[in-house]
């Protein structure tokens, strides 16, 4: 059961795709003036994401902000650099997925006929002959790296392993692998077409829980907003917890708001609404 929601909201846990952007990837304006207006308050307000922290780098700094940026569902949490010093902060949070159930994540969904890749910390690492390298780069904001073989590149525990197939491949795995690696990995679904593993106990919500607590802001007082089934922990944790309209039963379920639409701008209209305060359109 979530807990019980108390106001002021004084930190704002934000997913990126599908709840900040669409598919064109730009933050609109009303979005920008949403979250800037909560900053000035005093709110607290971080990035929680499936995308490596260097590709969600981008859209803190074009929001301005200066909280930890929670990159890979959680698995991976870094400082947000001091101005003019690249795009990498500090590492505060690491928890890879062992190597040999990395390897098995790998074999699993080839066997399944999904697409494998890999993320360890900064890196982004797939097959050479992956005819979608180019289109992955564009998405992340940085170059794949290509190897002959996943396998044989995960030498050391990784960051995540992330699989890609159709939506219905997609969703018909996601039992099965939860079954299949229950207690060794974590399963998510972060996109209609991507599946994840990652380590045991991993999530979204533990994150938040992790930034509530650095901040020693109480639970309650902790707004989350996101889509996908990677977003269920993370909206289940908080006292302020928000589904996009698109997102899953399952998420929906648990989540005491929703949102309206991404293209009007819902998440923004959420912060208007329960951190500033603000009715009307």
């Amino acid at each position: 059961m979530s807990p019980a929601g108390r106001f002021p909201i004084r930190l704002l846990a934000l997913d990126i795709d599908g709840t900040l952007v669409g598919e064109d990837l730009v933050l609109r304006h009303r979005t920008h003036a949403a979250i800037g207006a909560a900053i000035r308050r005093g709110v607290a307000v971080s990035l929680v994401t499936g995308r490596m922290a260097s590709s969600a780098f981008t859209f803190a700094e074009a929001l301005g902000l200066r909280q930890p940026i929670v990159a890979y569902q959680g698995a991976l949490i870094r400082a947000m650099p001091e101005p003019g010093r690249g795009r990498i902060g500090r590492l505060l949070l690491h928890t890879p997925l062992p190597a040999s159930v990395a390897r098995e994540a790998v074999d699993w969904a080839l066997a399944r006929g999904l697409d494998p890749h890999l993320n360890h910390l900064e890196r982004f690492i797939i097959r050479v002959d992956d005819p979608k390298a180019d289109d992955y780069s564009r998405f992340l904001g940085a170059r794949a790296e290509l190897v002959p073989s996943l396998r044989e590149a995960i030498d050391h525990p990784v960051s995540k392993v992330l699989a890609v197939g159709d939506e219905q491949a997609t969703l018909d795995a996601f039992s099965e692998a939860r079954i299949h690696f229950a207690s060794r990995a974590d399963v998510t679904i972060s996109h209609p077409r991507f599946l994840e593993f990652l380590a045991p106990g991993v999530s979204k919500g533990r994150a938040v829980r992790w930034l509530a607590r650095r901040l020693e802001i109480p639970i309650e007082q902790v707004m989350a907003i996101g889509d996908q089934r990677n977003d269920l922990e993370m909206i289940a944790a908080v006292g302020h917890g928000v589904a996009m309209p698109t997102a899953p039963a399952d998420v929906l379920a648990v989540a005491r708001h929703v949102a309206p639409p991404l293209e009007d701008e819902g998440a923004a209209q959420m912060i208007e609404r329960l951190v500033l305060g603000r009715t009307g359109r």
